[in-house]
């Protein structure tokens, strides 16, 4: 495909006013230089034509390789036969030659002006180039113009030296052909393809790199026949490998480009394309620093990847490592990679790495090298920059695209990257490093733990079929008793998250068998056991049966993680009070413990703890657990530590906190297959009691419950879908899934409300229905089990449902002593506390007490607000105008006032308003006097709360908390 010249004005100037000059009879050399691929010979083809068209007797001589061994073959093919001479140099008398030649020459001046084209004069002949450079000392008294394009490039292994090399600079006129700039290169496209979108024409220009000769045949093979093209206005990308290009011109001309460039060269440049494979995709720091590249480079993408990408520092010897892999000379190594960035073909990143200057140029440049060379390539890189002292995973990114090393320190590299990436949270990273360890050689118990790390990191990384399988084979090779039990947990905890519980507790149960002479590891093993068949409620109840048989009759043989196993259950199972139970747990803590159980003790410790409302312990042991976990093994007390950190936030009441975590859309979808988890269900309360309630329906109803697996987490979803449901005002399917998760809690004996407190909730719905006699009963008997628990934050929710079930005189005595529970409780019970008063802000209102009734609403609203607690500050806001309190509402204001309002409730100063209203600061000043006077408010911090509940729209209903 060939096209208009670009860029090529001057070029063209210098080359009509020699013309000029060589028709007037005074001849000259112009010599045509620039990098392989710019366009010489195009320039050199216009000069032909205009010469032509002013009159001048065109010659031409094109060189080749193929010549340089034939003596004058150049100039034999410029001046054309000689019949005088068939021998042109006897007994090789080139000087004689060379004077044979030089009055041919003459000849042709005698006839008129003549024009001298030779192209791609580097490669000519020896004897050639010595008769032109001595002609041009002798041209400038002829009319005769010799015009001559050359290769000036930087390569690896010096050319011969230039034409010019030896010639006085008054003989000859230099003019450089530059790369083609973008904008030039952009128009070409567009010529070519009038429906190419802008990012697909950038990346045809990228593409290029400032080659006409690239970029010509990259449309060729773009807009060919069978290629399909950029479809009109689209933003498309270009493929990522020459393979997807027909018929090929474009990886053609890369392997001319190379070709001419030199053995050496090529290789340095095919070295320099395997590495860039295995570094990061760039950082784009200005805006042409590759946006397209960063969109559809190789390595794993930074939306997966939730921490820092693994490079080498900015301040790698990247011309070192590379001379180190090709075997070049480094000083001509760097020379070339300054030379390449400066015509184009390379560009550094962020980081100032040199890389070529698209993922199809480097593509094309590999394209034919064989995969044994690149990966030669890559152990030459990585044994240089261990030895250099790079960064580890900067090193093991060049092990991942070379088999097996086979020596000790290539392990080492890939487990060390391995533990960074696990610390930066790069689960998938993690374990491609760990899958390439396996290819060197192990030993079984190395082995073993090997693949018990990477099938840990494989199910972090949702891979959970493959995962198994890796945990599986780790069962099966021989180790140490320790990473025997490990590798089991790791399974078992797999297993369990796939469903297949029966098949994890058969493991946990074989490993058991195999521990004979190790009680320590066996009542790990015991414990791991225990907490996995939660999610079985048959297994649940044998084992915990079997627990409390052995705590009374052998208390040796259960350890202390399993001893607070029973705590725990006991506690849920109201059993115990808070106040026991936390006596228990603390001296199981203060007791030495295996490594291997001490998470178990310490979630079980830290969930506790948290329904104790021991908040500060219990976040003390939920940080100690987490520190405590091995980052790349896979243990169920991580998920349930995570689970008891989300309950603390949620007794804290940071909705904020639970909110930022929940994750988007497409993290729900990508799990709703397996169910609901904790945090989910805390996110949903908090999206329920922030007013949130469209957000609050799509989490509710983003899981089919029907098919979710049996787990706790699944009945604690139940209870927040409940809540979401009554405070959507659908008190029958509130009340529906309030009684499933209370069924489903008692079949797994969880009967203390610490847990879900579904007794009150299914009271609420129960008066919502008009079925105050089932609504007494439950609630009687959630307080009769808080009481045993006997912690404010419970035992004050209880009085509160049952204060409002009961009614009268007796109804407010409770909603009384629920609101001095609540405001007694050690640990953040704001919630539950404005809950509390809402409740008997209505029952005095019901009593006639209104101002009694006032004050408590307005606490409640006022808690409510400083909570962000949207829903029950609607909530008492309602009651307060049912209760005839005087409230602000929107329309007492004016237009103007609430325009200004507005503003200062967002934070704008007096000033700002003044400018973006057009108005005197003055005038701004009145209205905002003005609109606290009719709000009923003091200060300016008070706006945007108070304008939040003048805002006219449906009161929410009620909603258990």
């Amino acid at each position: 495909m060939t096209g208009p010249l670009r860029e090529r004005d001057g070029a063209r100037a210098l080359l009509a006013a020699e013309t000029e000059r060589a028709r007037s009879g005074s001849g000259g050399l112009v010599l045509l230089r620039g990098a392989s691929g710019t366009g010489r010979t195009s320039v050199l083809e216009a000069a032909v034509r205009d010469a032509a068209d002013r009159g001048l007797r065109v010659l031409r001589a094109r060189c080749s390789a193929e010549d340089g061994g034939v003596p004058f073959a150049t100039v034999l093919e410029l001046l054309g036969p000689v019949p005088d001479f068939p021998d042109l140099t006897p007994d090789g008398d080139d000087r004689g030659s060379s004077a044979r030649l030089w009055r041919l020459l003459s000849a042709y001046a005698d006839e008129g002006p003549l024009l001298l084209a030779v192209d791609d004069v580097h490669l000519a002949d020896a004897p050639s180039r010595r008769w032109l450079q001595e002609a041009v000392r002798r041209i400038d008294r002829l009319p005769v113009l010799l015009v001559v394009s050359e290769r000036s490039q930087y390569d690896i292994d010096p050319g011969p030296s230039g034409l010019a090399r030896s010639l006085p600079p008054s003989l000859v006129r230099t003019h450089t052909i530059e790369p083609l700039g973008d904008a030039a290169a952009a128009e070409l496209v567009r010529a070519a393809a009038p429906d190419a979108g802008p990012e697909w024409t950038a990346e045809c220009v990228r593409a290029a790199a400032g080659s006409p000769l690239l970029l010509h045949a990259l449309l060729d093979d773009l807009g060919g026949p069978h290629a399909a093209g950029p479809a009109p206005g689209a933003v498309a990308a270009l493929p990522d490998s020459c393979a997807a290009l027909y018929p090929g011109s474009y990886p053609a001309a890369v392997a001319w480009w190379l070709s001419s460039a030199g053995t050496a060269t090529a290789e340095v440049a095919r070295c320099l394309a395997a590495l860039e494979e295995a570094w990061p995709r760039p950082t784009p720091e200005t805006p042409e620093a590759y946006e397209e590249y960063e969109a559809h480079g190789t390595q794993e993408p930074a939306g997966r990847r939730t921490g820092r990408a693994a490079s080498a520092p900015a301040g790698t010897d990247v011309a070192g490592v590379l001379a180190e892999a090709s075997g070049a000379d480094p000083a001509r190594v760097a020379g070339w990679l300054t030379a390449m960035t400066r015509i184009g073909l390379l560009r550094p990143d962020s980081a100032g790495r040199p890389r070529f200057a698209h993922r199809l140029l480097r593509d094309a440049v590999l394209t034919g090298w064989p995969t044994v060379r690149r990966e030669a390539a890559h152990r030459v890189a990585a044994a240089t920059m261990l030895r250099r002292g790079e960064r580890v995973e900067a090193v093991a990114a060049h092990l991942l695209r070379a088999r097996g090393v086979g020596l000790p320190w290539a392990l080492r590299v890939l487990r060390e990257a391995a533990t960074v990436a696990v610390h930066d949270a790069r689960p998938g990273a993690a374990a491609g490093y760990l899958r390439r360890a396996l290819d060197e050689p192990l030993s079984d118990d190395r082995r073993q733990q090997l693949l018990t790390e990477l099938g840990s990191l494989e199910y972090a990384s949702a891979d959970g079929a493959v995962a198994i399988a890796r945990l599986a084979e780790a069962q099966h090779l021989p180790a140490a008793p320790r990473d025997r039990v490990r590798a089991a947990v790791a399974l078992g905890t797999a297993l369990v998250g796939r469903g297949e519980v029966t098949t994890a507790l058969e493991v946990l149960r074989r490993t058991e068998g195999s521990l004979d002479g190790h009680p320590g590891l066996t009542r790990t093993v015991q414990t791991a056991t225990a907490l996995l068949a939660d999610s079985d409620l048959a297994t649940r109840q044998e084992t915990y049966r079997r627990l409390c048989e052995s705590g009374v009759h052998a208390p040796e043989l259960v350890g202390t993680a399993s001893r607070a196993l029973l705590v725990r259950y006991e506690a849920t199972a109201g059993l115990i009070s808070a106040g026991e139970a936390m006596t228990r747990v603390r001296a199981l803590l203060a007791q030495p413990s295996d490594p291997l159980a001490e998470p178990f003790l310490l979630g079980t410790a830290a969930a506790v703890a948290e329904w104790a409302d021991e908040l500060d312990e219990a976040e003390r042991l939920v940080d100690r657990g987490l520190a405590g976990q091995h980052p790349a093994l896979l243990h169920p007390m991580e998920h349930a530590l995570l689970n008891t950190r989300a309950d603390i936030a949620a007794a804290r009441g940071d909705v904020a906190r639970l909110i930022a975590v929940r994750g988007d859309g497409a993290a729900v979808a990508a799990r709703a297959h397996s169910g609901p988890s904790n945090r989910d269900a805390h996110v949903l309360m908090a999206l329920v009691h922030t007013g949130r309630s469209e957000e609050a329906a799509r989490l509710a109803n983003a899981f089919d419950l029907s098919r979710a697996p049996e787990s706790w987490e699944l009945n604690r979803f139940l209870y927040a879908r409940g809540v979401q449901r009554l405070a959507a005002g659908d008190p029958a399917g509130a009340l529906h899934d309030f009684l499933e998760c209370g069924r489903r809690q008692s079949a797994r004996e969880v009967l203390s409300p610490v847990v879900t407190p579904w007794r009150t909730a299914v009271a609420q719905c129960r008066l919502a229905l008009g079925g105050g006699q089932e609504a007494l009963v439950l609630a009687t008997e959630e307080l009769r089990l808080a009481r045993v628990w006997n912690t404010p934050r419970t035992v004050g929710r209880a009085l509160r449902v049952l204060g409002t079930a009961t009614g009268g005189r007796r109804g407010l005595h409770l909603a009384e002593e629920a609101v001095e529970t609540l405001r007694d409780a050690p640990a953040d019970a704001g919630m539950e506390l404005v809950e509390a008063l809402l409740a008997q802000g209505r029952q005095l209102l019901a009593a006639g007490e209104r101002g009694r009734a006032r004050e408590r609403l307005r606490e409640a609203a006022d808690l409510a607000e400083r909570k962000g607690g949207r829903r029950l500050l609607a909530l008492a806001e309602q009651a307060l105008r049912e209760g005839g309190a005087r409230l602000p509402v929107s329309g007492a204001l004016t237009g103007s006032e609430r325009r200004i309002a507005e503003l200062a409730a967002a934070g704008r100063t007096n000033t700002e308003i003044a400018d973006l209203l057009h108005l005197a600061r003055r005038t701004v000043e009145t209205h905002l006097t003005s609109t606290y006077r009719k709000l009923g408010i003091r200060r300016r911090a008070e706006l945007p709360a108070t304008l939040a509940l003048t805002r006219p729209g449906p009161a929410a209903p009620g909603a258990p908390a």
